[in-house]
């Protein structure tokens, strides 16, 4: 690892006093009290030497090698832990540089691979050797032989779209969960003062308040900031971040579901947001804000072949359907086209799912009691990054003959589906 990299793990220690603080104040609090100038000089003395010590030894056994067929990451300083990751199980390869970093010329290497349910790092590297690792990793991955997957650099891109500041701030202070935990965190302490009047537990409730509403508003603002998706022949590169610059990959092929959100009070300027699930990799944002013309130009970019249907193409559910969620069954919708299983749920946030026939690993239709003496039933599609998608409120015997349908279009969609590898 980089040599920087003992400054970010000699706060291990202080971490653990921290945390016993934290965890017991009153106690902190009397040890503190009792201690002198000279106990506070001695501890720092050998805190300090210990703290740097241990971000030492902990770099020093640190090591990684790029083998024919698998990355190896060897750590530990009394338990040694050595994980190998096979090349071509590696699903997403990000760069991520926080404040720090950036000032050092450092970055952290974060990979994506199946079967892990988090991601394994190197941290921290220097920046150029980061993106150079990053680059050969991802042309191991689509096949480039050992040899000469170091010489084939970082592929060349071509911008898709970048997400103005102004419209971000704006999208933000149009989204209910903005405004609803900013009300939450000034009307709960007020109401607990004035009915207690006891400050730590006003305290004990606001910080938690405050602390969510900032990530739903400025938190997002400054992480989504300068959000911009260019195409590559490895994927879809993603890049943003104020204060934290991430550079994430949306792998081809591994994508199992596309979601447009759209907001209330983002219909008049016609903004929609693009989520994703992605077997194998935590990346689950596409565009934060975008007009619904550029989304489905991006989507068709993750999902070739797939036309995101409108909303007079979907099919409410029958009107009995109001006698188990009144007023909110308007809000499901389905379509299934050639290529695509779409379901639409939500009245004032609408999110329309599209599941490309190809990810669908199973069906399952299912009747409670009450829909079942309304003659209505459920379909739902579980995809491959344990994710599941719902086509709520149908018609009994149209769900019945959609469960058929689709286990076939299922199978006849994997035997046509082009192959998962990068760069194929």
């Amino acid at each position: 690892m980089h040599p920087v990299t003992p400054l970010r793990r000699a706060w291990a220690p202080v971490a653990v006093l921290v945390g016993w603080a934290v965890h017991d104040p009153d106690q902190a609090q009397r040890q503190l009290t009792r201690l002198t100038t000279t106990h506070l000089l001695v501890g720092l003395a050998v805190l300090i030497p210990a703290a740097a010590l241990y971000g030492f030894l902990t770099w020093w056994f640190t090591h990684y090698a790029v083998t024919g067929t698998e990355l190896r990451i060897r750590t530990g300083l009394l338990f040694r832990r050595t994980a190998h990751i096979r090349l071509e199980r590696i699903q997403a390869v990000d760069v991520t540089q926080p404040l720090l970093a950036r000032v050092a010329g450092v970055a952290k290497l974060k990979l994506d691979v199946i079967g892990t349910g988090k991601k394994d790092e190197l941290a921290f590297l220097g920046a150029g050797e980061a993106r150079a690792l990053r680059a050969e990793l991802l042309a191991r991955a689509a096949g480039f032989a050992p040899e000469t997957a170091h010489e084939v650099g970082e592929a060349p891109e071509r911008q898709l779209l970048r997400v103005p500041p102004g419209v971000l701030a704006v999208s933000l202070l149009l989204t209910g969960a903005t405004w609803g935990t900013l009300l939450a965190a000034v009307v709960v302490p007020t109401l607990l003062w004035l009915a207690t009047h006891n400050l730590w537990t006003v305290l004990a409730t606001a910080v938690p308040l405050v602390g969510a509403a900032g990530a739903s508003s400025a938190g997002r603002f400054v992480g989504e900031y300068d959000w911009t998706v260019a195409e590559s022949p490895d994927g879809l590169r993603i890049d943003h971040g104020l204060l934290d610059r991430t550079h994430e990959t949306v792998p081809p092929g591994r994508v199992q579901t596309v979601r447009i959100v759209e907001p209330l009070l983002w219909r008049r300027r016609r903004w929609v947001r693009v989520e994703l699930d992605v077997a194998g990799s935590s990346n689950s944002l596409l565009l934060p804000v975008a007009p619904r013309e550029i989304a489905e130009s991006v989507v068709a970019r993750v999902l070739p072949r797939v036309t995101v249907p409108t909303g007079e193409a979907l099919s409410r559910p029958p009107r009995r359907a109001g006698r188990c969620r009144p007023l909110w069954w308007r809000g499901h919708g389905l379509a299934v086209t050639g290529a695509v299983f779409a379901a639409r749920r939500g009245l004032l946030r609408r999110s329309l799912a599209l599941v490309p026939h190809a990810k669908v690993q199973s069906v399952r239709l299912t009747q409670g009691p009450v829909r079942r003496a309304l003659r209505l039933a459920d379909v739902h599609v579980d995809t491959g990054a344990n994710h599941t998608v719902t086509a709520s409120l149908r018609d009994a015997a149209e769900a019945a003959e959609l469960l058929r349908r689709q286990a076939e279009r299922s199978r006849t969609g994997r035997r046509d589906a082009p192959p998962d590898r990068w760069m194929a």
